[in-house]
Parts: structure tokens; C-alpha cells; sequence
């Protein structure tokens, strides 16, 4: 159940935040929240992190599908006694339906979150991206942990 609420409630406030952003900025439009280090900004994303598979919005759109079925099917494989494994796989099946829903329904992924520190700048991205990168991170520590919790 823990799976499944957390999953839903990842999505939804995906959702939430991007059709706000997609209403109330232009695309590319920025607002600085702190100043050389966080914009908000409005990007439409037609590939994966980091500019890989740029307009591949189909073919990931798929693999995004394929992934999620995979989990849910196989669920009692990844998930053991461990609470935080259930929590990792929420996070994770939320942040691949936020972003799924988009790629249907947009063309495209609306990312926001946008980092950078002087020549650096981090590829921007948004709730659901950060759920997933969560999600496989705290699954791999209890992977590797017998007293996880």
C-alpha cells in the first residue's frame, strides 16, 4: 500500500507543479530564486537527462511504459522486508509516471528545476526526476544492506 500512495502522490505533484509552470511562464522564461545558484525555469524536454536522446520522446516514451509494467509485475522481486526498498520503489514508479504522463500527452518532458554555479550548470529537471534518482539510490543502499529499514 505504502508503494502504491507514495507512487500517486509523487505523480500528482508533478503534475501540480508543471501545469503551473506551463501556465503561468513562456517557454525558456526564467525567474532567479537564488541568485547564481537556482532559477525556476520552463523547459520542454523531448529527451532523457543530461541532452541524451534528444526527440526520442516516443521511443522513451515506451521504455518509460516497459519499465513501469516491469516493476509492478515484478514488484515481490525488488522489494523485500525493507521499508525503505518500498519506499524506493514508489519514488521511482511515481517519477516514471509523472514523466510518462507528459510524454503522452505533451510530446514532451517539462522540466524546471534549474542549478548552476558559475560556468557550471547543472541540465535542468523536475519532481519526478529527482523521485527516481531518489528512488534507485536509496534502493541501492539497501541492496547492499541486511539491517536496512
Amino acid at each position: 500500500m505504502l508503494v502504491l500512495v507514495l507512487g500517486i502522490l509523487i505523480a500528482m505533484a508533478d503534475q501540480v507543479v508543471k501545469v503551473l509552470v506551463r501556465f503561468r511562464f513562456f517557454p525558456g522564461e526564467s525567474i532567479t530564486v537564488i541568485p547564481s545558484l537556482f532559477d525556476l525555469t520552463y523547459v520542454r524536454n523531448t529527451g532523457a537527462a543530461w541532452g541524451l536522446f534528444n526527440g526520442a520522446n516516443v521511443a522513451l516514451a515506451v521504455f518509460s511504459l516497459v519499465v513501469l509494467v516491469l516493476l509492478i509485475v515484478f514488484r515481490h522481486h525488488f522489494v523485500g522486508s525493507f521499508r525503505l526498498q518500498r519506499v524506493a520503489l514508489g519514488l521511482t514508479a511515481g517519477g516514471i509516471l509523472g514523466n510518462l504522463f507528459d510524454r503522452l500527452r505533451l510530446g514532451y518532458v517539462v522540466d524546471y528545476l534549474d542549478f548552476y554555479r558559475g560556468g557550471y550548470h547543472f541540465p535542468s529537471f523536475n519532481i519526478a526526476d529527482a523521485a527516481i534518482c531518489s528512488g534507485v539510490f536509496f534502493y541501492l543502499i539497501t541492496s547492499f544492506r541486511s539491517d536496512a529499514t
